[in-house]
């Protein structure tokens, strides 16, 4: 049965099996985990977790995958397949509760998923995302860099790189006309996301402006207490938001509030 990708979903098939050691490593897989995967695709990683942990969630949104799915699955039955829209669902929601999420990911959900379950998904303490190489580097960009933006600063506030693997085109089907990368980061704790992020995206928002231009366009002070936010952080009232690490944005939150 061929199944074609859709490229409005952004599929690209994980087709090459010789990648799932990596990602078993990268993941530190153990027979007790409870997997939650995103983008279970053809079944190709799904199957092969199914085999070494103790249960997986898979969501899939496209429901033409279903029959293949289903094949791929035959006899497993610590998978629940969950067909929907993956930043619709709620991982606390999920029993057995979800450790570790192994994924997959489709390019266009890839950042908005990551963000959001380290934010809301607390059970989760593990993450090994495939993602466009892009993405991967801007996870644990450096400030005053080009890749260092909004989704930097709040993954860097709530977890630590582990491992990072480049992955060629030519396992994925079709081959994306991007590179991709595995990053594999845990949860680290290091400051609540809920409570800066409001000021992280809308210091990026404008990237070109000065933080203080940003925060007052966008609402979140005036330009007066934005000045003397950044000033009473140590930083000059021209500062833009990439020059500010992750660290000075709790401070900056703090102040602002």
């Amino acid at each position: 049965m061929t199944v074609e990708p859709k490229k409005a979903l952004g599929q690209h098939f994980l087709v090459d099996e010789n990648i799932l050691g990596v990602i078993e490593r990268m993941s530190d897989l153990a027979a007790t985990d409870v997997v939650l995967e995103v983008g279970a695709g053809l079944g190709v990683l799904t199957r092969y977790l199914a085999d070494r942990v103790r249960f997986v969630h898979a969501v899939e949104l496209d429901r033409s995958l279903e029959p293949a799915l289903i094949d791929a699955l035959q006899g497993r039955t610590n998978v629940d397949l969950i067909w929907g829209d993956a930043l619709r669902l709620d991982p606390r929601e999920l029993r057995p509760r979800p450790s570790k999420l192994v994924a997959n990911l489709p390019y266009n959900v890839a950042t908005p998923l990551v963000v959001e379950t380290l934010e809301h998904a607390t059970s989760l303490e593990r993450w090994c995302v495939m993602v466009q190489r892009e993405v991967a580097d801007r996870f644990f960009a450096s400030p005053r860099t080009k890749a260092y933006g909004a989704v930097s600063v709040l993954v860097q506030l709530a977890a630590r790189k582990t491992g990072f693997h480049a992955v060629s085109p030519t396992v994925f089907r079709p081959r994306p006309r991007v590179e991709s990368a595995l990053v594999a980061f845990e949860r680290a704790r290091v400051a609540s996301i809920s409570e800066v992020r409001p000021v992280v995206e809308a210091a990026f928002a404008h990237r070109r402006k000065t933080a203080v231009n940003a925060l007052a366009q966008a609402g979140l002070a005036s330009r007066a207490e934005a000045e003397q936010s950044l000033v009473a952080i140590g930083k000059a009232t021209n500062a833009r938001a990439e020059e500010l690490t992750p660290q000075e944005f709790v401070q900056l939150a703090r102040a602002l509030r």
